[in-house]
């Protein structure tokens, strides 16, 4: 028999292997498709069921496009200090932390649920050179955390955080301020679904909370382009009734296709048996045409006539799709490359005409969440013990416009030959502060040997730098 306490082998075995089975299935459907193996269509069975997987098949996802085109552009590569050299203390809590490719789940939630969040705390096992935790930057849900901005100073004023611990089976919070924070714990087991009743909770913390020393609120929002005053929405919610529209415009049309693949067909001339139910007296008629690829209909009528109804155009139907997509671009500032249709073989500088609103939405976020780093930052160095300043830092991002290499090579060339300084070029080529400090040094480093090489000015002529005119030695 099986230890069942929480947190034993055991416990973990069963748990675990609970999972695997139960993502089994999912998998196995997801290989299927990969290898081109996908459940073979079916005609109807069950009328409703039927309909409902009908329906299921006419959902096009361009609203996870949206979003994703914008998180595709966003891709900040490091901290420098206000003087625009790479920060040391900044890139190891980057590179410890893993925020080349954590920072990207943020950003997708942020596109796709309105708002992201990082928590900044005390790392459990690593620890700075003067003994105090280093900092464990987190990326968190919207569904597990929340931030009240004071509305006189538009400021964070309070946060929370709160989750469900499926070890124990209970529910935990935590409200945060920006020197204490207080823990708390639901009152019995729950689900994932949290109580928020005024007695569904307890205090598990001492009098006064726990204090910290950040000096501000560890828990940094992230919010996708809130206007003032109104809540932010996701980067499609502009446009969702028009991917409603576009699903409905794709369910019509797979309703019209399915019709033209099996035509109504009518018959006259042909007199059907009739019936009488035994039991309510009903009169029912015989059906006897039942479509199949094996049926061969006939009738003894005199005058009988089979035919079929016309098939259905279904090129309304395309046209209105494709224009539903370009009003779903269009208005959510999506490149309109991203739905090609007619466009082949475009130039670079068409590319780049299509791109101008949606680097300048990306921008703008690019703004926002700058500010948001800068302040991740901050945390990380109070809670590291430095003394720095992190809200005079500044954040480098990837370049968001789309630009081929040698673009960019013919723009790096143009920018030194009119005197831009080496680490400058580099990051206008998209190049992370640590790469731009090694090009750098490793340009100075060739400078300085190419100068070593030089003869001295006004040295005499030796055996390793005398110039060969041709003439050789006067005996």
């Amino acid at each position: 028999m099986l230890d069942d306490t929480p947190d034993s082998p055991d416990w973990w075995l069963l748990k675990l292997g609970r999972k695997l089975r139960h993502r089994e299935k999912q998998l196995d459907e997801w290989w299927r498709y990969y290898k081109g193996r996908p459940p073979l269509p079916e005609l109807p069975k069950n009328a409703q069921a039927a309909f409902i997987d009908f329906q299921r098949k006419s959902r096009t996802n361009f609203c996870g496009l949206i979003a994703n085109a914008t998180v595709h552009r966003l891709l900040a590569l490091g901290v420098t200090g206000p003087d625009g050299e790479p920060d040391a203390n900044a890139s190891r809590w980057w590179q410890q932390n893993r925020l080349d490719s954590r920072q990207k789940g943020v950003w997708r939630v942020a596109m796709t649920q309105s708002v992201g969040y990082m928590l900044v705390g005390p790392h459990p096992t690593r620890v700075e050179e003067n003994g105090r935790p280093s900092p464990l930057i987190t990326g968190e849900h919207p569904r597990d955390c929340i931030v009240w901005t004071d509305p006189e100073t538009g400021e964070p004023y309070v946060g929370l955080k709160a989750w469900h611990d499926e070890i124990d089976g209970y529910g935990y919070a935590r409200v945060f301020f920006d020197d204490v924070s207080f823990p708390y714990r639901t009152r019995e087991r729950c689900g994932r679904r949290l109580p928020w009743g005024p007695d569904s909770w307890e205090w598990i913390g001492g009098d006064q909370g726990e204090p910290h020393d950040l000096g501000m609120l560890p828990l940094v929002e992230f919010a996708r382009m809130p206007d003032l005053g109104e809540e932010p929405e996701p980067e499609f919610g502009g446009v969702v009734d028009i991917q409603d529209r576009v699903n409905l415009g794709i369910l019509n049309r797979m309703a019209a296709s399915r019709n033209a693949g099996f035509p109504q067909k009518w018959i006259k001339g042909h007199k059907f048996a009739k019936k009488v139910d035994p039991v309510t007296g009903l009169i029912t008629v015989e059906q006897p045409f039942i479509p199949s690829p094996s049926a061969v209909w006939a009738s003894e009528g005199e005058n009988a006539q089979f035919g079929q109804l016309s098939a259905a155009d279904l090129s309304g139907f395309l046209k209105e799709h494709a224009s539903d997509v370009r009003d779903m671009l269009i208005l959510s500032q999506t490149p309109a490359y991203y739905y090609a249709g007619d466009l082949v073989n475009i130039a670079a500088d068409t590319i780049g005409a299509l791109d101008i609103l949606h680097v300048a939405k990306v921008r703008e976020h690019i703004a926002a969440f700058g500010e948001g780093i800068e302040s991740v930052m901050a945390l990380c160095a109070a809670q590291a013990g430095v003394p720095e300043d992190y809200t005079e830092a500044e954040v480098r991002w990837a370049n968001p416009a789309h630009a081929s290499l040698a673009v960019k090579a013919d723009a790096a060339t143009k920018l030194k030959s009119i005197g831009y300084p080496l680490d400058v070029v580099a990051e206008e080529m998209g190049e992370t502060p640590a790469t731009v400090r090694r090009i750098t040094a490793g340009a100075a480093s060739q400078a300085l040997l190419a100068a070593s090489l030089l003869p001295a000015p006004g040295a005499a002529p030796t055996a390793g730098n005398l110039a060969d005119d041709g003439g050789g030695f006067d005996g």
